[in-house]
């Protein structure tokens, strides 16, 4: 037994020990076949998307399961739609991205050729979270294999039935030294991140991935970090506050407002603060007029993170904030928007990741009072501005940091695969989605193939001679006498 395996839980064991064996047979079944051509992997591709296809009543059911009542179309509309959507957008162009691409020499080289060739770097590592359990596995998933790679994915501790679930659609489509999935709690997950991938894809929180990194820095394991942050929503004076309103609780809710793109707050101009709050709350109670037991909105995924919220909620209270229920919280998890005025900076929701529908609105009497709040902050996942004209956007677009940006609405940016998807700063590193994500699976291999005429004879030793000396000249400039 490996050590990992001897100190974890005994539900975790069997895992850790099927991880090292899987590990071993994708790594053997890729020096086999390192260069997948195209026609295998659109094969690939277009197996996941039928078998998605076919489960996805299996998929929402699942995922409902875990979360004891998940919205089916919200369910159908992230977790299935999502990867089908990136694995029709790498379809159609995964031709173009294998090609190799020509690069210039030095005028030195004239005459000889320069390209890079994208080759895939082996076995790549997921970790997905519980939020969206199924997109965030497949999503890499699908980018892995447009590369060319074998994948192994660790899936949450907090989704065991959407796992078994996913288990069964892959099986379907992928022999295990292909693709394999595996469960676990903690135990599993730190031995998972251990394990020496050729890149690890890691989706979960800030505080996590430090943990990730390092585990992936003893094997020298590139990561990519897809985390979350406090996401503002920006309403500019001009702006439809009911319009902007809306948008932001459709992000705020969806869901549960568990996702990591997901709006955390708002910044409103201090005069229509009341006024935001009122369209805020209103809209919330048009989209959901009764929370409990309505099977179109999601519960908080478990009792733990329905406590962490309710926590939130009775800090800020304590310290003085003012909070509106826009309905009442059910027995069932089911928590309503609740909005939050009166926001100090030593309040737990000014300071961590809400992650569900909790928005505080924070007012600002000038646009570089709201710009200097964002700057003072670690840089967000993503960005939602509303009613900026295109001067004040480019603006705002220069002047902050952010992984994404959807203007007048929220999140679309990520669903739209031509885009790429991550993060900046404490958000994040790295990226996938579309092109970007097959280029971040791939290793960019330079490649220097010489003429076979081309005299570079007159480049080795004894050095001195005329053409040597001539070269230094051109690029270096007299020497000092």
């Amino acid at each position: 037994m490996s050590a990992a395996a001897a100190g974890a839980a005994p539900d975790d064991a069997p895992e850790i020990e099927r991880m090292s064996a899987v590990l071993a047979r994708q790594r053997a079944a890729f020096a086999a076949a390192p260069y997948p051509p195209a026609t295998q992997r659109r094969a690939r591709l277009k197996a996941l998307r039928a078998a998605l296809r076919r489960h996805q009543d299996d998929l929402a059911d699942a995922i409902s399961d875990d979360f004891g009542g998940r919205s089916h179309f919200e369910s159908k509309m992230a977790d299935v739609l999502g990867p089908v959507l990136e694995i029709n957008h790498a379809l159609g162009h995964l031709g173009r991205w294998m090609r190799s691409r020509g690069r210039r020499t030095e005028l030195l080289f004239a005459t000889n050729r320069a390209y890079v060739m994208y080759q895939p770097k082996g076995v790549v590592g997921v970790i997905a979270p519980w939020n969206f359990p199924v997109y965030l596995a497949l999503g890499p998933l699908v980018a892995a294999l447009a590369a060319g790679n074998r994948v192994m994915i660790k899936m949450s501790e907090y989704t065991p039935r959407t796992t078994a679930a996913v288990q069964a659609l892959l099986r379907e489509c992928f022999a295990e030294d292909e693709v394999a999935v595996f469960g676990g709690a903690v135990a599993a997950g730190q031995a998972f991140a251990a394990l020496p991938f050729d890149h690890l894809v890691f989706t979960g929180s800030p505080a996590v991935a430090p943990h990730v990194m390092r585990a992936a820095a003893a094997n020298l394991t590139p990561v990519t970090l897809e985390l979350g942050g406090k996401s503002p929503a920006l309403v500019a004076p001009q702006a439809d506050i009911a319009a902007a309103a809306r948008a932001i609780v459709h992000g705020k809710t969806f869901n549960c407002g568990q996702i990591c793109v997901s709006p955390d707050y708002a910044l409103v101009p201090a005069a229509a603060r009341d006024a935001f709050v009122a369209a805020a709350e209103a809209a919330f109670r048009e989209f959901v007029p009764e929370v409990r037991g309505n099977a179109d909105y999601t519960s908080v995924v478990n009792d733990r993170q329905h406590a962490r919220l309710l926590d939130l909620l009775a800090d800020a209270r304590g310290r003085g904030a003012t909070v509106t229920a826009a309905g009442a919280i059910g027995p069932d998890r089911r928590l309503p928007l609740h909005l939050v005025t009166g926001l100090r900076d030593d309040m737990r929701l000014a300071r961590e990741e809400i992650f569900g529908p909790i928005l505080p609105v924070v007012g600002y009497t000038s646009l570089e009072d709201a710009l200097r709040y964002i700057a003072a902050r670690p840089r967000p996942l993503a960005l939602y501005p509303f009613g900026f004209d295109g001067a004040g956007l480019a603006r705002l677009l220069a002047a902050t940091h952010s992984g994404g940006v959807t203007v007048n609405d929220w999140g679309w940016h990520v669903f739209n695969h031509d885009l790429p998807f991550g993060g900046t700063g404490t958000s994040g590193m790295g990226g996938y989605h579309g092109e970007e994500g097959f280029r971040e699976l791939s290793h960019a291999k330079a490649v220097f193939r010489r003429h076979r005429l081309f005299p570079v004879g007159l480049f080795y030793p004894p050095y001195g001679n005329l053409v040597q000396r001539l070269a230094l000249r051109l690029y270096l400039g007299r020497p000092r006498s």
